[in-house]
This record gives C-alpha cells, sequence and structure tokens, in this order.
C-alpha cells in the first residue's frame, strides 16, 4: 500500500484535536490507562543493551504487517503508544506493533544513542538490538517480509534514520516525526548543533552517507518526513535536510512533483517513473516538539 494511501485510512479517524504534539495529549490519559505491550527478554545478544516491547492485536490480518515505533527522549515505550496511540492503530488496521525501549544506563535522558558510532553502524550496538527485535518479532508473529516499516519521535526519528540507511533491505518504509538525517553527527556536541542549528549540506554528500552505511543497492525504503515548523528542539531544517538526503538516494528532483494542503498542512511529494509516491514531506503549521496527536476518545 502506497504512503498516501497510508495518510487516507488515517484521515478516516477522529480528526486532529489541535495538533500540539505529544505531551499535552498525555497528560490528559484517562486514569487507569495502560499499553498492551508486553516485553520479550530473549531476543538475541542484544548489543545495545535494549528492552522489547510487543503487540500482536486479536484481530491480526494473515500475513500481517510489522510496525517498529521508537520514542523519544524522556520517554518509554507504553507511553509514547499511550500519548500516541499505536496500539489503537495497531488494533484498528490489524497490524502488529514493535517498541524498543532506551535504558537508562545507556542514556540517562533515556534518547536513543543515534549518533554514537558504535551504535549507528550495521551490526554494531543499538542499531543491531533492533535488528535483532525485528527478526523474533518477525519469527514469533509470521510477519509479512514486506511489509515491515518503521518511525519514531526526536532521538527516535533520527534512530529509525540510522535503521534505515543501515538495513535498508529490510523495511518497506519509514516516517520520520521530528527527527534528523543519517549520519550528520558522530558526538554529542555534532548532534546539538545539528539539533539546534542543522547546518545545510550537499545532497550528494548526504546521500553517500545512507549509500555507505551498507552494501545494499536498492530498492531503497520509500519515506515519508513529518515536523512541526515551530519546533524549537529539533530545528524544522533538518526535515529538510532529511528529504534531501533521500532524494539523492533514490536519485530524484530536488523540486516536488506535487504540493498541496491535507487538512491545511502543507505536504510535498516526490514519485517514480510508475506514479508510486516514493519520499513526501509534511509541515505541521505551528506546531512544537512532538508526534501530531489525535484525540481517540471524540
Amino acid at each position: 500500500m502506497s504512503l498516501a494511501k497510508n495518510i487516507e485510512l488515517l484521515r478516516r479517524l477522529p480528526k486532529l484535536n489541535g495538533i500540539n504534539g505529544f505531551g499535552n495529549f498525555a497528560r490528559n490519559l484517562r486514569p487507569g490507562s495502560h499499553s498492551p505491550i508486553v516485553e520479550t527478554t530473549d531476543f538475541g545478544s542484544n548489543p545495545g543493551g535494549l528492552r522489547m516491547f510487543s503487540f500482536a492485536p486479536d484481530n491480526l490480518q494473515p500475513a500481517p504487517g510489522l510496525v517498529i515505533v521508537l520514542h523519544g527522549c524522556g520517554q518509554d515505550a507504553a507511553a509514547y503508544d499511550l500519548g500516541a496511540g499505536w496500539s489503537t492503530l495497531a488494533k484498528h488496521f490489524g497490524f502488529a506493533l514493535l517498541m524498543p525501549q532506551q535504558q537508562s544506563f545507556n542514556n540517562a535522558n533515556g534518547c536513543f544513542n543515534w549518533f554514537n558510532p558504535e551504535d549507528s553502524a550495521r551490526d554494531s550496538g543499538e542499531a543491531c538490538s533492533i535488528r535483532q527485535m525485528i527478526a523474533r518479532a518477525v519469527d514469533d508473529i509470521g510477519i509479512d517480509r514486506h511489509r515491515i516499516f518503521i518511525t519514531g519521535l526526536s532521538a527516535g526519528g533520527a534512530m529509525t534514520s540510522v535503521m534505515l540507511a543501515t538495513y535498508p533491505e529490510i523495511f518497506a518504509g519509514g516516517a520520520i516525526i521530528a527527527g534528523l538525517p543519517f549520519g550528520v553527527a558522530t558526538n554529542v556536541r555534532e548532534a546539538l548543533s545539528g539539533m539546534f542549528v542543522s547546518p545545510s549540506r550537499p545532497a550528494s554528500e548526504l546521500g553517500d552517507l545512507v549509500r555507505n552505511a551498507s552494501n545494499h543497492s536498492g530498492p531503497w525504503p520509500k519515506l515519508s518526513v513529518w515536523h512541526g515548523s515551530a519546533d524549537r528542539t529539533v530545528h524544522p531544517a533538518n526535515a529538510n535536510e532529511i528529504v534531501k538526503q533521500w532524494l539523492d538516494v533514490h536519485q530524484l528532483p530536488s523540486a516536488p512533483m506535487s504540493e498541496a494542503d491535507v487538512d491545511g498542512y502543507p505536504r510535498q511529494v516526490w514519485w517514480n517513473a510508475d506514479g508510486e509516491t516514493i519520499v513526501e514531506s509534511y509541515t505541521i503549521t505551528d506546531m512544537a516538539h512532538g508526534t501530531p496527536a489525535w484525540d481517540w476518545r471524540q
């Protein structure tokens, strides 16, 4: 299914309720709310020291898809699930959910270490741990290997960039929310610079970072990029750099092939020779740092 069709399915659900990001919605959860995700403790050597949580709804589709969801700093898997509604989406559409979780001994702020060379390389550290979780979920649940997707917020969005670059053969597509391009930081100083300033780089340089992360030669995952225009934590220019990086990887032109508003928010689209959407970018006007939040109680 195309990215555009997935977005259309989401639009049939209750409308966005004054998009303010993850935090405002999370603070208004009903007392006693809990996430249905459960932990799996044995999923491989786990060199990154992460925790694995997953959920397979009762109405799981035959040969179901899998969505990997990476939380942001200061969150855990269950809190991000409750705040953003991922298990609700899984129940509605019948897909399986995998939610890796950071541990405080890896990062005191609960952030995925997307900027550490040892955690952002293929078959190493946290990237390898997430890859091992995916393999376990695929085997346990019976996932369609052509329907594996990944998304993340903030540091989780930057780690989504890592996974798409280091294991591109695994994913049909990904969605990066308030994240950063792959390979633009190798330490904390560079990570902070990328978050707050987001210096512009040549498209070919950004594309080479992805191409050099594995021996993969294509086809490459599709990509959806989401960012709030009022984000003061991760500069909105990062969305442009992510798009630039993946347009170069896909060998697509820099100018969007279509520009339109979807529910009042600007969307840019690039497609291939067959007319299939390959890269898209949404700007959520006036939204600060966070995930666009649906109020499921409406």
